[in-house]
């Protein structure tokens, strides 16, 4: 089983086509990266994958299950963090992550121990207890990565997981995704402009442009196939139509 499959998804609006027959699969306790330019259909992609849009065509599966029908087995076990999140600016970081943890876990103990590792997470310091209307831009985004990540989730999706955030934490960030997927068996698909952090940090990737797949594969294996010398070179190779 893996921990996503899809299978020629093909997605309309209107008559816009935002994905044409996309196939990819994830295994389990990959992380996994969905590579390309703004409008090239990552976000609808995930939001497909997450559950929260269906496909005009086309099959996915998350551990087996369909996104749509199978929401209730699947909710606790995958999370999704938007490029676009946004915050509740009249309430704390620390209220914020709390109330989190409150609606993921019924059991007291476990919603403790989940804040506190959110909190670790944030990397805020005292600024946890700050209301987050005072958060700047990357403030605010350690805030969501630590929401998606806090509750162990078996997959977690995440969109430009370090936008906005500085050179340093974003580093920490990559740091904090890969420790959690050794640790807590944690399947991760995320996306990224910087080719040098998919690089990093992704044993596999997917080429996406115009709603289509360029190419798929573990990161080593492309670029010898391609006779590059890093994500970068591929994929503009591969939009140019330059590589084979």
């Amino acid at each position: 089983m893996k921990a996503v499959e899809a299978l020629k998804l093909t997605k309309y609006y209107g008559a816009l086509p935002a994905l044409k027959d996309v196939s990819f699969t994830v295994g389990i306790e990959d992380i996994y990266g969905l590579i390309g330019p703004n409008g090239a259909g990552k976000t609808t992609t995930f939001r497909i994958v997450a559950g929260l849009i269906p496909a005009t065509s086309g099959t996915v599966k998350v551990f087996g299950l369909d996104p749509i029908s199978d929401q209730d087995r699947l909710k606790r076990m995958v999370s999704y963090l938007p490029e676009d999140a946004g915050t509740y600016r009249n309430i704390t970081g620390y209220e914020f992550l709390r109330m989190i943890a409150e609606i993921y876990f019924e059991n007291r103990s476990d919603a403790e121990e989940a804040l506190e590792l959110g909190i670790k997470i944030s990397g805020l310091g005292d600024r946890i207890h700050d209301k987050m209307k005072t958060y700047s831009k990357g403030m605010k985004r350690r805030v969501q990565v630590a929401r998606a990540l806090m509750v162990k989730p078996r997959l977690t999706i995440l969109d430009e997981p370090t936008a906005g955030l500085d050179v340093i934490y974003s580093r920490e960030v990559r740091s904090i995704i890969t420790e959690f997927s050794k640790e807590f068996g944690t399947t991760v698909l995320m996306s990224s402009h910087n080719l040098v952090e998919v690089e990093d940090i992704c044993q596999k990737v997917a080429l996406i442009n115009r709603g289509r797949i360029l190419a798929e594969g573990y990161v080593d294996e492309l670029l010898d196939k391609y006779s590059v010398k890093n994500l970068e070179e591929l994929f503009i190779s591969l939009v140019r139509g330059v590589a084979e």
